[in-house]
């Protein structure tokens, strides 16, 4: 069951997604969106895909199928590849029980193989994609903790995009220390880019934070280098998708010049992400893929004009030197300067 995004704040529209295509489809329209909700849907989808088989060897063979499919929907992501993962290792695991008790899954000339049930696995699978769902609501929960340390009471805070409960499956990331500071009595004042060309910051994130009561308004993307000039903002909090082992920060397009304007007036940039945001093995920001997105987001209903051509990256990299702290579930990390070491020994760490 999926909140379609496309459609908020106007109207709140549940999905009930039945197929693979139809979950695909879902998360290439950005009905759901959101680096750690992509992974929660992703591991969810996993267990569709396997519902309906009846024998191992088609069991084990339609989990890898479906990963496949998930994992090729949106490429700059990364946790949507660790939900298909970390499910697939559940799934080989269990298929790997019976080869080792020497039956071959789904074999007709294995009788021990016939009293293999697949009900067992795909409760099993699902038990395991309810722990990763978990798993990112309790890091959504140490992500604000750690943050709340930077962000000191009457705080204005600038925001682009969205990455609140709507984009993970807990309380957010980037939001997520606004939503907890605000349930202990804490006040913050929130300016949030519109986010074009989808306006994920003016539809979702003003809509999520005023419907709890945060102090929100909404900027034209142009406008945060007057807003920064004018000695407003105490900080900026910002999500990822994916973050580099050097500690470049691949998110939504516009957050690499709010980045260099952020530097420009001396306004801290902080970003917030669990550590299944960290590719370990991706060195640098240059080896971040980077989604195009079609032209009809540019030109909505006047359409595309022909001889014209469009330029539509959906996400750009911020180099580690403008980021000014990294928090994740697990800390507050710089991955530049004289703290560069701990960093390291941290994202070498995520590897094993």
């Amino acid at each position: 069951m999926l909140l379609d995004q496309t459609k908020l704040p106007r109207i709140q529209v549940e999905m009930n997604i039945t197929s693979i295509p139809m979950l695909v489809d879902a998360i290439q329209r950005l009905c759901v969106r959101g680096a750690p909700a992509l992974g929660c849907a992703a591991a969810y989808g996993m267990v569709l895909g396997v519902v309906d088989t009846t024998k191992p060897e088609q069991w084990i063979q339609e989990l890898r199928a479906t990963g496949k499919l998930i994992d090729a929907a949106r490429p700059t992501a990364v946790n949507l590849g660790v939900g298909v993962a970390q499910m697939l290792a559940v799934g080989e695991r269990l298929a790997a029980r019976v080869v080792a008790q020497g039956q071959t899954p789904g074999s007709a000339e294995s009788p021990a193989s016939s009293g293999v049930d697949v009900d067992v696995w795909t409760a099993q699978l699902l038990d395991a994609a309810i722990a990763f769902h978990q798993a990112d609501a309790n890091s959504c929960l140490a992500i604000a903790e750690n943050a709340l340390q930077l962000m000191p009471d009457g705080s204005t805070v600038l925001t682009h995009c969205n990455a609140g409960a709507l984009a993970t499956g807990g309380l957010g990331t980037a939001l997520a220390p606004l939503h907890l500071g605000h349930s202990r009595g804490l006040h913050f004042e929130v300016f949030a880019d519109e986010t074009r060309p989808l306006r994920q910051g003016a539809r979702l994130t003003a809509w999520e934070l005023a419907r709890h009561g945060l102090t929100v308004s909404v900027l034209p993307d142009s406008a945060a280098a007057s807003l920064l000039a004018s000695g407003k903002v105490d900080l900026i909090v910002v999500g990822s998708d994916r973050i580099a082992a050097n500690g470049d920060v691949a998110n939504k397009i516009g957050t690499f010049p709010l980045a260099v304007m952020a530097e420009r007036f001396g306004v801290p940039v902080y970003v917030l992400a669990p550590a299944t945001t960290i590719d370990p093995y991706c060195l640098t920001g240059a080896d971040i893929p980077i989604e195009q997105r079609n032209a009809e987001e540019i030109y909505g209903e006047d359409g595309a004009r022909e001889g014209v051509g469009v330029f539509n990256p959906a996400f750009d990299v911020t180099p580690a030197a403008l980021v000014t702290h990294i928090v994740t579930d697990h800390g507050i990390f710089q991955a530049h300067g004289e703290n560069l070491a701990a960093w390291q020994i941290y994202v070498t760490g995520l590897k094993s």
